[in-house]
Order: structure tokens, then C-alpha cells, then sequence
């Protein structure tokens, strides 16, 4: 499915769109000069996409706090907690799926550095069934994956770094997309680097920047003066998820603001030299006894924030959706089955993790306008195993095929799929399975792991395997008495369910 971020206008007026689901695979990169728009481009793609996916922001300088009163973002203030604080609430976010930003601000480069390897790691490490996707916003990426050492101790900088390429390398399949932004392409360690297909570029001034820039977006060398004359807030953006061919673009405006502001020209004040003096060497006042104020409001604790976490506030969209009609029961019910139909037709979902299907399934109920809560993580599991069995609505209402899926029901959840499949060919006495097809509803392009499968559930007494005289593959299921017709073994899957 796609969903279009609009990030701005290109150059003839149409606006350059960002396919966010093409991002969580393929992750990002932006670089530019300080005072290019860097963290204008990132406020954007995070205020268009909140509604979207579950965010969580890296923020060494305390500029996207803003995001937590229009969006709900979580604010956790890691100076006011440990490395393993930081770590579980990393994982509580996983948990409950909410949008978190990491404030470093307040901390030295090398606390900065520990806090969000912690908190990557915690990402990083979340159970399989807790990954679902998030979109990783790492500003100022050079401090926490420098190309060189620094200051900082080895044992801080080899955290990080190794944090930073795990979200790079080897986040996709846990479903972290990371979006990292740097001041200097030479500063940003180069094996963190290549991993983005994905590339925005801004004002740039250093030559070897330049050169390394051009060098991304495959332009020629000569070219690379280009980045000189970018404006503020203007990029080239070139990947699979904005544009095949190197585009310029210029971001869009946003609904919220840093707390910080651009330095602005303001006079001196109309004072003459004398008056100035005296002004500035003027003893200083006797200054009465005061009372100490009071003392500042402690932190909140670990739990407080972890309970924040878990009630995953609502987020306030920035125009107000019109409320969906009432729908009937069996309509709604309708509507969802026709939602994991769409889902179960793209020819990689069988691949996918059970999470970022979850998610899929979550965006296409909100497109189409879904009435009511949706499925909870449980049900949309029972859901999707039916309908990769290819069971029609006829089929499920039936009182033969209750006693299958009440039986499927006592079985692990990796072969409960694998059995309706059976149950349903061979209530249809439709021909047995391929290995093939019976890899595809394991999540598997394996047919030895196919093969595997059915031996363990024959050992199992769950069902019996016979060949016929043409070789053929006959499946029966004894406790149900069904058995399905002849089909080859051997046969490519059949997509169409």
C-alpha cells in the first residue's frame, strides 16, 4: 500500500511526494551546512507522517520537544535517567507503539553518545512480536557514528557506532527505518552511510562534502558547485521513495516550531560612550535578603514514565477528521475481511513479520474509513490465518468447519495456518496442497521446510500423507474424517485465493 508524505513543491509547482512505506525499507539520509534547513526538513517529514507510523526521535539540542502538544509525542528527558532506564523505556515504546522523543539536551557529548546507544538498543532488542514499524529520527547523526575518534572515550564512541549501524545495517527486519541527519557527509561514518537509499541534499560549502554528495546522487563531478547556491530549506533528493532521477525540492511549511530561533538582526541601543561607561562599571545595588525559592519539582520516575507509555495518548491531528458513519455488524465485518484479502494479495505479504502486517492492516482500515476499534493484535492473528487458508465467508459459517478451526485452535501458532489450509481443501475436496503453497502460508519460500512441516504434524497423529497411483499427494485428517483430493506435490503456488 502507499501513502504519499507530502514534503513540499518541485520546481515546476507539483508537490514532491515521499512514499513513506517505501522509506520504512529503504531508510534516509540528509545532509546539509548548519542553517540549511536540516531540521526544518525533518520537522516536516515527522509532522506528515505522524499520523502514519510510530515515531522515535533522537534529539541532541532539545528541538523536537514542541512535537509532544500537537502530537503526543512522549518526552523523556534522558538526563534524568540511567542507561538502563533509558534501555526499558526504549522497549516499553516498542510495546505500546508510541511516538517518543529522546531529549539529550543537558548532557555532555559522551552521556549523549551512552544514552542513545541505550535507548537504540533497547529498540534494537524488543521482541519479535513488538516489532512493529517505527520511523528512528536520528538529528546531528555525526555525534553518535563519528568517522574518526574524537574526545570521547573509545568505549563510548564503539557504543554508539555499533548502536547506529545495527539501526542502519540490520533494522529493517525488526522494522526500524532510520532517517539520519548530519552537518558533514566526511564527519558521518561511512559504513552508516551507504546503508540509506535514499538521499536529500542541502547547502553544502566544503569541497570533499560536495564531491561526496555528487558522488551519492550519481551526479558528475563538475556539477557539485550546485550545493553551493541551494537556498535555505531547498534539498536534491534521489532514492526509490522520492524520485529515480536527482529532483530539487523545497520543504514545505510545518505546524510547530523549536524552542530555539535563528539569530536576527537587531541594532545597537542609541547610547553615547559616557553613558555607556557608567552604565556598565556602576556599582552594583545592595540587594535585599530574599526568601530561597523553592526547591524544583523532581523527575518524574522510571514508572511514571513507563505508565505514560502504556496509555499511548491519542494523537491530535492537525485537521479534524469527519466522523465515520454507523455500519452494520456483518458489513464492518465484510469490510475487514476485504481489507486482509488486499493485504494477502501483495505477493510478499507471506514474508512479512505478523507486526508490520498488524500496522498495514491498521493504515488500510483508517483509508477506508473503518468504523468502531479494529481488530487488537490476537484477533487480526485468527483473522489473517483464516484467510490465508483461503476460507470463504460460506465456508467459515459452516458447522463442519467450526470443529476445524476449533481444533487448529489447540495447535502452536506456526502450523495453525498449515492445518486450515489442509481442512479447507479438504472439506472442498479440492486437490491436496503443493510444498510450495505450503511453504507461502508458513512464511516460507522453503519447500524442504514445507516437507518439514507436514512429517512433524504427521508424526503429531494430526493428519496422514499417502501418494496415489499416479503419485499424486492425498492429505487426510483422521480426527475430522476429511480427506482431500490428488494434487501434485510438486506444483508452483497458487497466488489467487
Amino acid at each position: 500500500m502507499k501513502v504519499g508524505i507530502d514534503m513540499g513543491l518541485e520546481p515546476g509547482g507539483k508537490p514532491a511526494m515521499l512514499d513513506l512505506e517505501e522509506l520504512l525499507a529503504t531508510r534516509l539520509l540528509v545532509q546539509g551546512n548548519s542553517g540549511s534547513g536540516k531540521s526544518h526538513l525533518l520537522r516536516r517529514l515527522i509532522e506528515q507522517s505522524a499520523e502514519w507510523v510510530q515515531q522515535a526521535i533522537i534529539d541532541p539540542e532539545g528541538d523536537f520537544v514542541t512535537l509532544a502538544d500537537h502530537y503526543g509525542h512522549i518526552v523523556v528527558e534522558a538526563a534524568d535517567y540511567s542507561e538502563a532506564d533509558v534501555q526499558r523505556v526504549a522497549a516499553r515504546v516498542r510495546e505500546h507503539r508510541a511516538s517518543v522523543v529522546l531529549n539529550l539536551e543537558g548532557l555532555d557529548v559522551e552521556a549523549q553518545m551512552r544514552s542513545a546507544a541505550a535507548f537504540l538498543g533497547g529498540l534494537f532488542d524488543a521482541h519479535r512480536d513488538h516489532w512493529y514499524p517505527v520511523l528512528v529520527v536520528v538529528d546531528e547523526a555525526q555525534l553518535f557514528a563519528p568517522s574518526a575518534a574524537g574526545e570521547v572515550s573509545d568505549e563510548a564512541r564503539k557504543t554508539s557506532l555499533g548502536a547506529m549501524t545495527n539501526l542502519m545495517c540490520r533494522g529493517r527486519k525488526r522494522g526500524l527505518a532510520g532517517v539520519i541527519a548530519t552537518q558533514r557527509l566526511a564527519k558521518l561514518a561511512k559504513n552508516v552511510a551507504a546503508e540509506a537509499s535514499n538521499f536529500l541534499m542541502g547547502r553544502t560549502f566544503l569541497d570533499i562534502d560536495m564531491a561526496r554528495a555528487a558522488d551519492l546522487l550519481g551526479m558528475e563531478k563538475r556539477t557539485a558547485e550546485m550545493f553551493r547556491d541551494l537556498e535555505r530549506g531547498h534539498f536534491v533528493a534521489l532514492g526509490p521513495a522520492v524520485s529515480r532521477r536527482p529532483l530539487p525540492i523545497r520543504i514545505g511549511e510545518v505546524q510547530t516550531s523549536t524552542r530555539s530561533t535563528s539569530p536576527k538582526l537587531m541594532p545597537p541601543p542609541a547610547t553615547s560612550g559616557d553613558d555607556l561607561r557608567d552604565l556598565i562599571f556602576a556599582p552594583a545595588p545592595a540587594e535585599p535578603r530574599r526568601a530561597a525559592p523553592p526547591p524544583p519539582p523532581p523527575p518524574p520516575g522510571v514508572d511514571d514514565l513507563l505508565q505514560a507509555l502504556s496509555r499511548r495518548p491519542a494523537l491530535e491531528p492537525a485537521t479534524p477528521a469527519p466522523a465515520a458513519p454507523d455500519m452494520p455488524e456483518a458489513d464492518r465485518k465484510a469490510l475487514i475481511d476485504a481489507v486482509l484479502r488486499e493485504i494477502i494479495s501483495d505477493p510478499d505479504a507471506s514474508y512479512r513479520s505478523i507486526a508490520v502486517l498488524y500496522q498495514d492492516f491498521l493504515v488500510r482500515c483508517r483509508i477506508h474509513r473503518l468504523p468502531g476499534e479494529p481488530l487488537d493484535l490476537p484477533a487480526f492473528r485468527r483473522r489473517l490465518t483464516i484467510a490465508r487458508a483461503g476460507v470463504g465467508n460460506d465456508t467459515e459459517s459452516s458447522v463442519e468447519w467450526s470443529r476445524a478451526t476449533e481444533m487448529a485452535g489447540g495447535l502452536s501458532e506456526d502450523i495453525q495456518g498449515l492445518f486450515l489450509l489442509i481442512a479447507r481443501a479438504a472439506l472442498d475436496q479440492a486437490p491436496c496442497p503443493s510444498d510450495a503453497e505450503v511453504a507461502r502460508v508458513c512464511g516460507s519460500r522453503s519447500t524442504g521446510r514445507a516437507k518439514r512441516l507436514l512429517a512433524y504434524m504427521e508424526s503429531q497423529g494430526l493428519l496422514v500423507c499417502r501418494n496415489d497411483l499416479r503419485g499424486n499427494r492425498i492429505i487426510a485428517l483422521p480426527e475430522l474424517g476429511w480427506t482431500t483430493a490428488p494434487g501434485d506435490a510438486a506444483a508452483q503456488s497458487d497466488m489467487a485465493l
